[in-house]
C-alpha cells in the first residue's frame, strides 16, 4: 500500500557555531492582546551580525507569553484572543485572586501558550513562513512593561 505522499528536503548544511548574542527587549504593552515582535527580532540579529543559527526568544514573565501567528489577518488575533478567553475566564472561582480577576486566567493561558521560543535564522533572516509572525501575549487587562530575552546561538557574518 503506498501513501500517495510527495517529500522534498533539501541537503543538509551545517555551520560551526562561532557565536553568542543577547540583549533584553522591554515592551511596554498596552493591556490585553497581541504585540508584534518580528521587526525587533529581525532588528536584533541585523545588529548581531547574525548569519545561520537559532533565535530564542524567552518571556520572564507568568501571566504573558509567545507564540508565533498569522500576521495578514487581524482577526486572526481576535479570534485568538476571545478562545484564550473562553478557556481561562475572568471570575470562575479561582482561589489566586490577590491581584485581580484577571491574573490566575493570565497564568493559565501563559501554560497552554509558552514561555519561549525558537526561530530558525538562515543567511541573517527569521526563517518563519510568508503568513508569520512572532507576537508577545498580553493576558492582564492593564498595561505591564515586559522584558523578553533573545539570544542568538550561530555563525555571524
Amino acid at each position: 500500500m503506498t501513501s500517495g505522499k510527495s517529500v522534498t528536503r533539501s541537503a543538509p548544511s551545517s555551520v560551526q557555531a562561532t557565536t553568542i548574542s543577547s540583549s533584553l527587549l522591554t515592551v511596554q504593552t498596552s493591556g490585553r492582546g497581541f504585540t508584534d515582535l518580528t521587526g525587533d527580532a529581525a532588528k536584533f540579529l541585523d545588529e548581531a551580525h547574525a548569519r545561520d543559527g537559532a533565535l530564542t526568544l524567552f518571556i520572564r514573565h507568568t501571566s504573558a507569553s509567545l507564540t508565533i501567528q498569522e500576521n495578514a489577518d487581524p482577526s486572526v488575533l481576535v479570534d485568538l484572543t476571545t478562545a484564550l478567553s473562553r478557556l481561562a475566564p475572568e471570575n470562575a472561582g479561582w482561589t489566586h485572586d490577590s491581584e485581580g480577576p484577571d491574573d490566575m486566567p493570565g497564568h493559565i493561558k501563559t501554560m497552554l501558550t509558552g514561555t519561549s521560543l525558537q526561530v530558525p535564522v538562515l543567511n541573517g533572516k527569521l526563517a518563519l513562513g510568508t503568513w508569520q509572525a512572532i507576537y508577545l501575549i498580553e493576558h492582564r487587562s492593564r498595561s505591564h512593561r515586559r522584558e523578553v530575552v533573545l539570544q542568538f546561538i550561530g555563525s555571524d557574518q
